[in-house]
């Protein structure tokens, strides 16, 4: 990456605006982040983009990324992120949304977490215009008098209008004094690092707010908030205009891991429907959102097949993770097992579907069931189209029923999964 001078003048205030805040749920205030941006430019002076990350779980998808990929854009254009690690903040426990308290965790097993994600998170971000903080550098020192001064900056009154708080009071539900704290010490992480910008997702949000006034109560300029949107996993899809699922989340084994091989990234990524892939690109893709609109019309107008799309934006994001030999040759075994219907069962990842009690299931059940369609209705078209395939043999019958036992089910060209049924 160039030095930060020269990205600074790689483009003007208002296009480093249109790309940064690309995708964005919340933006606290537009304006500030316009004057923020070109006092950067006129003055060669990067800004600080920080995001706080409590390592509650060892392993980054897709999803976590949405927060880094924002961050890279704003090294793209030469402005220096802090990644923070909330090693203090972690061992409280932030609700974050939930009706009940998220269990602390120790120091020990806070640090084991953190050390997983400096080695993940550098897949995404740049090493040279990136700093790895820890918030226990400033809030270890604050201590007991130094904690009441600054809860005697905020009322009760403001900490109950966070939702999940607001919600649990009302059904008389306990709220543990420590849970005020959050907050509190979240927001003097920006008093402390006196940053211009905070990232984060849209359950943050108060949070966020809260070390914006924070600031302001420190007579310091306040940061503008960005928030995004929560990624939809890979079995969402297109209702009514707009993309509808569940949450990217490994419970729900709907999840791209960032630390998964090459082939099964790719392959993850080439078995979501074309509505979906879009959502991902301007989201997690690098390629400017004018080039992604350009790609997109390509599409529409039938000058380009939406496979193409697809296997640039699955190539692009395996490489991220993995470099672009790899990539590269999960985009070629990809081909090879499907477009050539070179497929091994091996190559796939096993799937269990419950028989819940019964001898067998309908095909076009356990292909719903398996997410390689979207409903058994669908599933009964391809039948009837020719377009579902058993062990390599195509199913005829929309009716057909499968006992017992492992298979190799394939549903159009690019999607198959290896069954495990009983």
């Amino acid at each position: 990456m160039s030095n930060p001078s020269e990205l600074l003048r790689r483009a003007t205030p208002d296009e480093q605006f249109e790309e940064v805040t690309r995708g964005t749920v919340d933006l606290h205030v537009a304006e500030e982040l316009k004057k923020k941006l070109q006092r950067s430019w006129e003055t060669q002076k990067p800004l600080l983009i920080k995001a706080g990350f409590d390592p509650n779980r060892p392993d980054l998808h897709l999803g976590h990324t949405l927060v880094l990929t924002r961050m890279r854009r704003f090294q793209e254009f030469g402005h220096q992120v802090v990644f923070l690690i909330g090693d203090f903040t972690a061992m409280i426990g932030d609700p974050t949304g939930k009706s009940a308290t998220r269990p602390p965790l120790t120091r020990e097993q806070v640090l084991q977490n953190a050390e997983t994600y400096k080695a993940q998170v550098f897949k995404v971000l740049d090493p040279a215009a990136t700093t790895v903080r820890f918030n226990s550098e400033w809030l270890d020192p604050l201590g007991a008098e130094g904690l009441i001064r600054l809860a005697s900056r905020y009322t009760v009154a403001r900490m109950l209008e966070r939702d999940d708080f607001k919600k649990r009071f009302a059904e008389q539900r306990p709220i543990a004094i420590h849970e005020f704290l959050y907050p509190l010490l979240q927001g003097y992480d920006s008093v402390a690092l006196k940053c211009d910008v905070e990232l984060g997702s849209t359950d943050q949000l108060f949070n966020l707010l809260v070390g914006r006034q924070l600031m302001k109560e420190y007579r310091l300029e306040p940061q503008v908030i960005m928030t995004g949107p929560i990624l939809e996993g890979l079995d969402a899809k297109l209702v009514d205009g707009k993309i509808v699922g569940e949450k990217m989340s490994k419970s729900l084994d709907n999840y791209v891991g960032i630390n998964e091989p090459p082939d099964q990234i790719f392959g993850k990524l080439m078995s979501i429907t074309d509505d979906l892939m879009w959502r991902y690109y301007e989201l997690l893709s690098s390629k400017p959102i004018r080039e992604i609109e350009a790609l997109k019309q390509t599409v529409a107008d039938g000058r380009q097949h939406p496979k193409d799309a697809k296997v640039a934006l699955a190539h692009e994001l395996t490489a991220r993770f993995h470099g672009d030999d790899a990539a590269a040759k999960a985009a070629e075994d990809f081909e090879k097992r499907f477009a050539r219907k070179e497929l091994r069962a091996e190559d796939l990842p096993l799937q269990t579907v419950r028989l819940g009690g019964a001898a067998s299931m309908g095909v076009a059940k356990v292909a719903t069931e398996a997410r390689l369609t979207h409903s058994v209705t669908e599933a009964r078209k391809l039948i009837t189209q020719g377009g579902v395939r058993v062990n390599g043999t195509k199913v005829t019958d929309e009716k057909a029923q499968l006992g017992p036992g492992e298979y190799l089910l394939q549903v159009g060209k690019l999607k198959a999964a290896r069954i495990k049924l009983g």
